[in-house]
């Protein structure tokens, strides 16, 4: 409704809708993404079309895709947002000898595992395993986004302790070798759902059971 000048009292024209304000389209956003994961998660990715997840986040599809974009745009969000938490700290200091690349390797590992057993990045993997015979842009993107960050950061950090002379071998096999001794067999054991995610006291004991071993072997 709206005041008229000449009449002098409120009127039935329509009034243009106003845009959204930073704030709110924001949160919007946010909505279609919790509601596209929760899709892809129940559906599938390919069974899941943008109007299943507009119809979940109660907003049009014009809105949809100007907020966010295509369903692969979408998925990419999701796993972004999730597997965002698999890269370490900036803060980690770099080594400079070996009771120093002991604290960062437990302080890495500690991060990695407390974030990759979260339920919701194991519900990403589990999705990308679901989708990988039809939509392997699923594991593409997770692989890319969240893993690949993990592993980029600890070569480097492996690099820097052999560019000390703290360790020996090829910064990649070495980090390889840590990320074995860190994961062993849990990843599969969640995935599996046999397994539950560890406590704080259990993450940090088997983070510093994997620098100390890693520390022995080299």
């Amino acid at each position: 409704m709206r005041y008229h000048p000449c009449q002098g009292k409120v009127t039935t024209a329509s009034v243009a809708t106003q845009p959204h304000t930073s704030a709110s389209a924001s949160a919007v956003r946010d909505r279609i993404l919790e509601a596209a994961f929760a899709a892809f998660m129940q559906n599938g990715y390919a069974a899941t079309s943008t109007l299943d997840i507009a119809t979940r986040a109660r907003v049009s599809k014009r809105e949809l895709y100007g907020l966010v974009g295509s369903k692969q745009e979408m998925l990419i969000a999701c796993i972004s947002e999730r597997a965002s938490r698999l890269r370490p700290a900036a803060d980690l200091p770099m080594p400079r000898d070996r009771a120093a690349l002991e604290q960062v390797l437990v302080a890495f590992g500690t991060q990695l595992l407390r974030e990759t057993s979260d339920p919701a990045v194991i519900g990403v993997f589990r999705l990308a395993i679901a989708e990988a015979g039809h939509s392997p842009e699923v594991a593409r993107a997770l692989d890319s986004i969240g893993r690949e960050a993990s592993r980029a950061a600890l070569r480097a950090m492996m690099a820097q302790a052999q560019a000390c002379g703290l360790l020996d071998g090829r910064p990649a096999e070495l980090a390889d070798q840590f990320g074995s001794l860190l994961m062993g067999d849990l990843m599969i054991s969640l995935l599996l759902g046999v397994a539950k995610r560890p406590s704080a006291r259990e993450i940090a004991k088997r983070a510093r059971a994997a620098a100390a071993a890693f520390l022995q072997l080299h």
